[in-house]
């Protein structure tokens, strides 16, 4: 099982092995606080089957969480990273494009937000 979670969240006993897979350090954690079982550096901006091999191998052992420290959930490498996994784990299994969890944008919907309190005729089109 593969996750994805932020690094500077306080660990839990559930994900197994913990994977750094940024190229930065995250700023003002320390090694402790962070609990990182390894740190993929190249990982990230890579598809080199090689440098995905430790990730693919603590899969099959157990639940491995990708740790990221990007402030945007939805948008960061270890969640690009995840979702090449889990497709490249369908192909292999002959199952077809798996469907893959996007985390929620902390982001307010820009369209959304024009759009709201106009009222009558002025909310379907806009004034211009």
């Amino acid at each position: 099982m593969l996750r994805i979670k932020r690094t500077y969240g306080p660990p839990t006993h559930g994900d197994g092995r913990r994977i750094l897979v940024e190229r930065l350090w995250p700023r003002g954690m320390k090694k402790e606080a962070v609990a990182a079982d390894a740190w993929l550096k190249d990982v990230a901006p890579s598809a080199n089957p090689e440098v995905l091999e430790p990730i693919l191998a603590a899969e099959q052992r157990g639940a491995v969480t990708l740790l990221y420290s990007a402030h945007d959930v939805a948008h960061n490498g270890a969640v690009v990273l995840r979702e090449y996994l889990l497709e490249r784990q369908a192909e292999r299994l002959g199952t077809g494009k798996r469907e893959v969890h996007r985390p929620l944008s902390r982001t307010p919907n820009a369209k959304k937000s024009r759009t709201m309190g106009r009222t009558g005729s002025s909310a379907r089109k806009p004034a211009g």
